[in-house]
């Protein structure tokens, strides 16, 4: 069936709010925000000092801090002094932060995979790869 050409720019906007939308239901069901689930996220595979993480999520220190605090409190990070650092900490997923990072990982792929539905396997492909490219290029603008 033919649908509208959106256009770049409001093909990819409307695309990011299905994708937004899919993360924000994703997140509500674990009762966390998305930002919560980006921090798990980021984690699954890495465990960076404050100032890395704060870039890894776009914000500011005290908002870092107070996010980290937060997930600290429900028992899903943890914070460990940095051996490079004497007044650096490393945050880590916890064995319940790791449970749930996986968790979301997995219903998020579901979700975001159940978008692509109506393409062809082809067209899954290129839409992979043209993501992938957009993704890689982005830091390079500007």
């Amino acid at each position: 069936m033919d649908q509208p050409d959106l256009g770049l720019v409001d093909g990819l906007a409307q695309l990011s709010f299905l994708v937004q939308g899919e993360l924000a239901r994703v997140a509500a069901g674990h009762d966390l925000s998305v930002i919560q689930l980006r921090l798990l996220g980021i984690l699954r595979d890495r465990t960076p000092g404050m100032r890395d993480l704060a870039r890894h999520l776009e914000l500011d220190k005290s908002s870092t801090t107070g996010l980290v605090t937060r997930a600290e409190r429900r028992g899903l990070v943890r914070r460990d002094p940095s051996p490079h650092d004497g007044r650096g900490v490393l945050v880590s997923l916890t064995p319940a932060g790791r449970a749930l990072a996986a968790e979301g990982e997995a219903e998020v792929g579901r979700r975001l995979l159940a978008l692509a539905a109506g393409l062809t396997e082809p067209q899954r492909s290129r839409l992979a790869q043209l993501a992938s490219l957009v993704v890689a290029t982005a830091g390079q603008v500007g």
